[in-house]
């Protein structure tokens, strides 16, 4: 009994190597290119695959002297033992994820501006920790798609992740309008929004012909409905980068709507000055900013550190970030 029961268990071991290698042989389509993935002789591929028909008692390969395919019979074991093939791969990939160190490379989208600005500065930390990680960044204003391009994550201003993505939130962010005192002193302060009609306005471009910017009150009355005012603008200069408006601003170019980590550092240094003061922008740039993912049942584990120190760095908002800052988020 007990002896039977030793001879099933090694037919059982036996069946799922055999099926295995004949998955691989679908995948391939050939003995050579199956046997190399599987890194065995051509004839041990073929042996196997022999045996295996054996004990199934029918025909699982086709073969003629160009190609291989399966049979019926073949391709319903295949369709059949992929998926929990597939599993077996994934789960022992977590695993080892689980007892390895972080390594390999990843490759990570993100706005220009940010990333200068705030990214950067704040990476050595991470890659001082993590040794075995290298980092590619791709710095594009462009909106990737993670899953076409090989991106492993992409950091963005957006209110609505995708739902096929998982998101992770790092900070909170706010668009701030601003100029230069020597063009405020030019042209006037604008005292409420309707009076951006008849000042230059330095605007990121979006997709609608006519540029607007919308306001509501920061501090609404009591009980009343929140009042939005949208005001068509126009200017000088447009730009899909906000350091290029800050910089056009500096220089007294106009006025700029800016999200707020691109217009700080000139904030506090009195070279920008904030327009208009009792209203909030709105709609200019995203409230929030992700890390972003598509959604997958296993995540390598350097994006989970790479994610998880992200959100150590930014989780007191955009601090000005000098070299090296960070290291021990």
């Amino acid at each position: 009994m007990v002896n039977n029961q030793v001879m099933e268990g090694q037919k059982v071991h036996e069946l799922w190597s055999h099926l295995h290698w004949l998955t691989v042989l679908a995948q391939q389509g050939s003995y050579t290119a199956a046997a190399a993935r599987l890194g065995v002789s051509k004839a041990a591929m073929s042996q196997r695959i022999a045996e295996l028909e054996r004990l199934a008692g029918v025909p699982l390969v086709r073969r003629t002297t160009r190609s291989v395919r399966l049979t019926e019979a073949g391709q319903r074991l295949v369709d059949d033992t992929r998926t929990p093939f597939e599993q077996i791969a994934q789960s022992f990939a977590e695993v080892r994820d689980l007892a390895a160190a972080p390594r390999g490379l990843l490759r990570v989208t993100a706005p220009v501006a940010f990333s200068r600005q705030q990214l950067v500065p704040r990476l050595a930390g991470f890659l001082r920790d993590y040794p075995e990680v290298r980092l590619e960044l791709d710095l594009s204003d462009r909106l990737s798609s993670l899953a076409t391009e090989g991106f492993d994550l992409a950091i963005r201003h957006t209110a609505a992740p995708p739902d096929t993505h998982v998101a992770w939130p790092l900070c909170a962010t706010h668009s701030v309008l601003v100029a230069s005192r020597s063009y405020l002193r030019r042209a006037g302060t604008p005292a409420q929004p309707q009076d951006l009609r008849h000042h230059s306005c330095l605007h990121y471009p979006r997709a609608q012909e006519t540029p607007t910017w919308t306001f509501e009150p920061l501090r609404p009355r009591p009980g009343a409905a929140t009042e939005r005012i949208t005001v068509p603008v126009s200017g000088p200069l447009s730009a899909n980068n906000s350091e290029a408006l800050r910089e056009a601003a500096l220089t007294g170019l106009g006025i700029a709507l800016l999200p707020d980590f691109s217009a700080q550092a000139s904030l506090r240094a009195g070279k920008l000055v904030p327009v208009l003061p009792q209203w909030k922008p709105v709609g200019g740039f995203a409230e929030q900013l992700y890390a972003i993912r598509p959604y997958s049942a296993h995540v390598p584990r350097a994006v989970t550190v790479f994610v998880d120190y992200l959100r150590r760095a930014f989780a007191g908002g955009f601090a000005e970030a000098a070299p090296g800052a960070e290291r021990n988020a």
